[in-house]
């Protein structure tokens, strides 16, 4: 989208620079994706360009620009690691960021330094058992674990040039650093990091660090929820907004010593050269640091600096480094922001101060609505929310952002040598800190704070981007772009909506608040498997419509009981169902008769369960781990509890045990390896091994499944004293229906009431 709004203005203003940095960046976009997308483009940019000459030269740099895309690819991912993955591997790793803790494991990127992959980067992901030293970054591990492919939804540590994941069981340091520039510049970091920390309670010194530093990882929970429901997370992570106060603070100081405008600059220079690797090297960072660059470098050559030139500059180069950094969230939102503020702000300013309002709140004004309307429709694609409080937020906040950041700057720069100093600015900085922590607290418990909004598609994006970019680049189509921004843009978003609830884009499972009984949906994409429907009375039906089910790949009826079987027949008969698996096959119980004559009256398959069994859905998979075939009649007199289905679910970055009403004298036998998430089995009754059950599976998670106010006493006393060795444990009954969703190799956690 960057390189086809550069490609416009040069088209329209005759900028062959422009144009010929827009076709090298839109062959380095394209080339890996779709050779036709990239002919025709390339075809399109030429005829843009003029004269034949230059028509080639754009032609042959947009053809050029796809093939170093590829061949950079090639080379990132080349990896000597396949041989290793699925077993048990002792390496060496150095650690390349601070360890980030999740709602249920915590991870890290790190570079292997023995073995046969040696210099590949891995992503360290560690268990809440495993003890973990606070290694300092750039310190070396010895590691004993499992290496595992990354999964499907591990694309953003595919950005970073991850190969594989490092599931770590042990974890020693060796004692030793790494060396050379990065090693300098990781000791640097670390002095600075500490200096940031002098003075300042931990809730504050974490803020601090996220926003002089783009480290968030120390912010809690709560803290960075309510910074992303205020909408002022982008305020945590190293951006522009870093390098424009680096030089504003640097530029004066420089010249209080005296120093030229050259020798000013050429320092500026050296400071973001030095502050782009200190703040991470991240996407957004190195486009922030590029343009900059850029910009000083124009002001050393005495000529005025080009702010569409600098922003190619900075797409071509994060695009050249990592031909996949356009796939990074951080990447779009940046540029977005950066490309709205250069063509929304100066009109929006001009159309302010016309109406009264003075210089600085007139410029602080439009940077904040420029900057929310570009990124709004990527928060909605990404996130599938949007924040109302963010604009308020903003305002309020903007006029402590800068002071904050420049004591941070000053104390981290200063604690390298002076300790007291930074301690006394730490000091200082304190106000405008918890100033900017209560505004995002406040903003975000505000009503209707952060919205769900229906998540448009890409090419709703790219068409509303277009028709935005149609209207401002050329004004002479200002009115037909405007109402075909308008239409499109309310045909894009409203489609969604209108069609109800969708499926996911990835893995989810949902624990369906069904009242006193069980029902499980496993959903990848448009695929979805539903073990048991829940009581016959329960809201079956209205839940999965909610979850956006639209057909079943499997109904699994754990057994013949009525909390779990009772639901079926409404689910049925509303939805296509591929197969049913029958745990209450042949089981003499006039209600399971219902479920077998809506089954064939729908034409699924019906099978009976067989421990070893193996059904797919997408990339999920469930195991069938118990009962053994056997005519139901050898066990007409017995619990149907104990013939339950327990099985193992299995998907990209998920691990699961869904045991029904089966305890532990059914599942202590069979062969159970470690799980992400435990359904705790039925609904949480005593069950005397269930300790000895989690020893083994050491969950992150355990799911009870149970009605309010129920008549059983579930769940027990000695459940819930059992469980409290499990980091985090829900129940249906008082967090309603409960969602995990693996994004990028972490599961995150969503309540429905």
């Amino acid at each position: 989208m960057t390189a086809a709004l550069l490609a416009a203005r040069a088209v329209a203003r005759g900028h062959f620079r422009h144009l010929a940095l827009g076709a090298a960046s839109f062959g380095l976009l394209a080339g890996p994706r779709s050779a036709l997308v990239l002919l025709a483009g390339a075809a399109l940019l030429a005829a843009g360009a003029g004269t034949p000459p230059r028509a080639l030269a754009i032609l042959c740099l947009a053809l050029l620009g796809g093939l170093i895309a590829q061949a950079r690819l090639a080379h990132l991912d080349t990896s000597r690691l396949a041989p290793m993955l699925g077993g048990g591997v002792q390496t060496r790793a150095i650690l390349l960021e601070r360890l980030r803790p999740g709602r249920f494991d915590s991870t890290a990127l790190s570079r292997l330094t023995a073995g046969p992959g040696r210099g590949e980067k891995v992503l360290l992901r560690v268990g809440r058992w495993v003890h973990w030293t606070a290694l300092p970054v750039g310190g070396e591990m010895a590691l004993d674990g499992r290496l595992a492919a990354l999964g499907p939804h591990d694309g953003y540590q595919r950005i970073r040039g991850a190969h594989a994941v490092f599931r770590v069981r042990t974890e020693l340091p060796t004692g030793r650093r790494r060396a050379g520039l990065s090693g300098a510049v990781d000791r640097v970091r670390e002095r600075m990091e500490r200096a940031l920390e002098l003075g300042l309670p931990p809730p504050q010194a974490a803020l601090l660090r996220g926003m002089t530093l783009g480290q968030d990882e120390g912010l809690d929970t709560p803290t960075r929820d309510d910074f992303r429901a205020s909408g002022l997370t982008h305020i945590l992570a190293a951006s522009g907004q870093n390098i424009v106060l680096l030089a504003a603070l640097a530029v004066p100081l420089l010249s209080l010593l005296g120093l030229g405008l050259r020798a000013r600059l050429a320092v500026v220079l050296g400071l973001i050269a030095l502050y782009v690797p200190l703040a991470g090297a991240g996407p957004s960072i190195q486009r922030a640091g590029i343009m900059g660059a850029a910009g000083i470098v124009a002001a050393l050559a005495g000529r005025p600096a080009s702010r569409w030139y600098a922003i190619g500059l900075a797409l071509f180069a994060t695009l050249l480094l990592n031909p996949r950094a356009a796939q990074d969230p951080g990447w779009q939102l940046s540029f977005a922001a950066v490309l709205s503020m250069l063509l929304l702000v100066a009109r929006l300013r001009e159309r302010l101060e016309r109406r009264g309002l003075p210089r600085a709140a007139a410029e602080a004004v439009a940077v904040t609505l420029a900057a929310t309307l570009g990124t709004a429709p990527l928060i909605a694609l990404h996130f599938d929310r949007i924040s109302l409080a963010s604009i308020p937020a903003n305002l309020l906040a903007a006029a402590a952002v800068a002071p904050v950041m420049w004591l941070g700057m000053l104390a981290g720069t200063l604690g390298l040598v002076w300790a007291s100093a930074a301690s006394a600015l730490n000091a200082v900085n304190a106000y405008p800190l918890a100033y900017l922590g209560w505004i995002a607290h406040a903003s975000a418990h505000l009503p209707l704070a952060s919205v769900p909004v229906p998540s448009p598609s890409p090419a709703a994006i790219v068409g509303l981007y277009a028709a935005a970019g149609a209207f401002i680049v050329v004004p002479r189509l200002r009115r037909p772009a405007l109402l075909v921004a308008t239409v499109g843009a309310s045909l894009f978003l409203l489609a969604p909506a209108s069609a109800g609830p969708r499926p996911p884009r990835g893995v989810r499972v949902s624990f369906l608040d069904v009242g006193q009984g069980d029902a499980t949906l496993i959903q990848d994409g448009p695929h979805a498997i539903l073990v048991d429907a829940g009581p016959p009375d329960g809201p079956i039906l209205a839940r999965l419509a909610r979850e956006g089910v639209t057909r079943l790949d499997a109904l699994v009826i754990t057994h013949a009981q009525a909390d779990h079987e009772g639901g079926a027949p409404a689910v049925l008969h509303r939805y296509p169902v591929d197969l049913v698996l029958d745990g209450a096959s042949g089981a003499p119980v006039p209600g399971h008769q219902a479920v077998l004559a809506s089954a064939s009256a729908r034409r699924a398959r019906i099978l009976a369960p067989n421990a070893g069994q193996a059904i797919r859905a997408g990339r999920v998979e469930l195991d069938v781990m118990w009962p053994q075939a056997e005519p139901y009649a050898l066990h007409a007199q017995e619990d149907p509890n104990q013939r339950a289905i327990v099985a193992e679910v299995r998907a990209p970055g998920l691990r699961m045990l869904l045991p029904a009403d089966a305890e532990s004298d059914i599942t202590a036998p069979l062969d159970l390896s470690s799980v992400d998430v435990l359904k705790v089995a039925h609904h949480g009754s005593a069950d005397p091994g269930l300790g000895e059950l989690l020893g083994r599976l050491h969950p992150r998670v355990a799911v009870i499944e149970v009605g309010a106010h129920n008549t059983y006493g579930h769940p027990s006393p000695q459940a819930l004293a059992a469980l409290r060795a499990v980091p985090r444990v829900l129940r249906t009954d008082r967090d309603g229906t409960i969602r995990l969703t693996e994004e990028g190799g972490r599961l995150s956690l969503q309540l429905h009431s």
